[in-house]
């Protein structure tokens, strides 16, 4: 019997190579993706629904929307959601994988709100050297576009770049390769788990006071572009 597994998905590369890795295990059937989100878009990701969506349209597996109330809700408030999504998505779940790179903690947050409702807990890259990762992510076929920077850590610049090993030598010795300290944020428009490249057209970078964005607008598949939404 195969262990069925539900991908936490945040729109960027760690989810990424997380699914990936899963989809290679013969002992581990992927079942869906889960998304928390505030209002039409994914927090600190500033990913739109409709974006995410197509995401899961392109691996093939359903996703699963879970509404948070606000950006930082209480711990007991997100826990609760999140283990209430999942029992409502109709899915059959034995586990939950999560993309944590860092053993700062998180494994044993998220083991204490999983766990208790009765599913395992899946940590695929727990514990990896961030410059290893940040290679096998380009190297695997994963291509991202850095859309979020905080420009308390990394220069705005980098807003709008490809994730690439040029991008990667460039990056300023105090920034984690894979953005984990919150530096950077990116979307994934191509994948070894995707069907097809996402197909986006990319607008302006809006330079807020601390944060930028990288905008972009959604290519639907009969060609006709759609807004992602203002994020």
């Amino acid at each position: 019997m195969k262990t069925k597994v539900m991908v936490s998905w945040s729109s960027g590369k760690d989810s990424a190579l997380t699914l990936i890795k899963l989809l290679d295990d013969p002992t581990i059937e992927v079942v869906g993706l889960y998304t928390t989100c505030l209002e039409d878009e994914v927090p600190f990701q500033a990913t739109p629904i409709d974006v995410l969506k197509q995401q899961a349209a392109l691996t093939g597996l359903p996703l699963v929307l879970i509404p948070l109330p606000e950006v930082f809700p209480p711990n007991a408030l997100y826990q609760s959601r999140v283990v209430e999504g999942l029992r409502n998505s109709g899915l059959e779940i034995d586990a939950v994988a999560f993309g944590d790179m860092f053993c700062n903690g998180i494994a044993e947050y998220r083991r204490g709100y999983i766990e208790p409702a009765g599913w395992q807990c899946l940590f695929p890259l727990l514990g990896r050297d961030s410059r290893e990762l940040a290679e096998e992510i380009i190297h695997s076929g994963i291509q991202t576009l850095i859309t979020t920077v905080d420009t308390h850590q990394l220069d705005g610049e980098y807003c709008g770049q490809w994730y690439n090993a040029d991008l990667l030598a460039r990056l300023p010795l105090h920034v984690d390769p894979c953005g984990e300290n919150g530096e950077f944020h990116t979307l994934v428009v191509q994948a070894p788990c995707f069907r097809e490249a996402l197909k986006i057209q990319r607008l302006d970078c809006e330079r807020q006071a601390r944060f930028h964005y990288q905008r972009y607008q959604l290519i639907e598949p009969d060609g006709e572009i759609s807004s992602a939404g203002d994020f």
